[in-house]
């Protein structure tokens, strides 16, 4: 592994993207492997699906300390019990307390729920030269769901504001490409969930009550094939808004104190 990629990933980061392009997935999985430099053994975050092409092609970077999943989608964590077995037992890890520090590296595991109750991104370090990995809660490109009853807006919200604490670090997402800041990705994503939540906001005031008369006004051009992420999201908003409202007596007009 050489130098920095143009984007910004460390040379110590490989990708192996997965066979699963699609309208949620993107370009499909993205795989990572990390190995420092003169280390023997290595680490796998999101093996992805039950794809047998792509989990030997992962296993040719073989030895490995551990596989990491970023959360619990079958997309990302699919294949991770096959490809244990391929590799001989290596153990797969969904969280941890402490950070790991073998290997040429110290992770540290962040508790970001808000896409699912059970994610989290590994912020990993080499030497000087840190990455963050952040599964589906913030994808290199696009927007993520945050779908009822498993995921949370609140939450989520709470979860990009940790990002931006992370200023001028990779971020190296579970799908599309990756960034140069995960810190600016994640104000990003805060700007863009405040503006839709004032539209979803306006939409009430115009009687939508329903998520479906939601996506009606706020996603009009709306692609039919993602049409049901977009009512998940909406329900998502509408009951962040209504927890708002019952908290304050009002109508939720704060929004710049997300």
């Amino acid at each position: 592994m050489g130098g920095a990629a143009l984007d910004g990933r460390p040379g110590w980061v490989t990708l192996l993207r997965a066979p699963n392009p699609g309208p949620m997935t993107l370009d499909g999985t993205n795989t990572w492997v990390l190995r420092a430099p003169g280390e023997e053994l290595g680490f796998v975050i999101d093996p992805g699906p039950l794809d047998e092409g792509h989990l030997r092609a992962i296993a040719e970077h073989a030895p490995f300390r551990a596989i990491l999943i970023t959360h619990g989608h079958f997309d990302h964590v699919e294949g991770a019990p096959r490809l244990s077995a391929m590799l001989g037992g290596t153990p797969v890890l969904t969280s941890f307390d402490a950070d790991i520090a073998s290997d040429g590296f110290r992770i540290r595991v962040l508790d970001t729920p808000g896409h699912t109750a059970d994610s989290v991104c590994f912020l990993a370090e080499s030497g000087n030269s840190p990455a963050m990995f952040t599964g589906d809660t913030v994808l290199g490109r696009g927007s993520t769901v945050v779908a009822a009853p498993d995921g949370d807006l609140g939450a989520y919200l709470e979860s990009l504001e940790l990002l931006r604490t992370h200023p001028d670090v990779p971020m190296l997402p579970g799908h599309g490409p990756a960034q140069p800041d995960v810190a600016a990705m994640a104000q990003f994503y805060l700007d863009h969930r405040r503006e839709r939540l004032a539209q979803v906001e306006a939409a009430m005031g115009q009687g939508a009550d329903t998520p479906e008369k939601v996506v009606d006004l706020v996603y009009p051009d709306i692609d039919p094939a993602v049409r049901f992420a977009a009512i998940f999201s909406a329900k998502a908003q509408l009951d962040y808004l209504s927890h708002k409202n019952r908290e304050s007596g009002t109508r939720a007009d704060g929004l710049d104190r997300l």
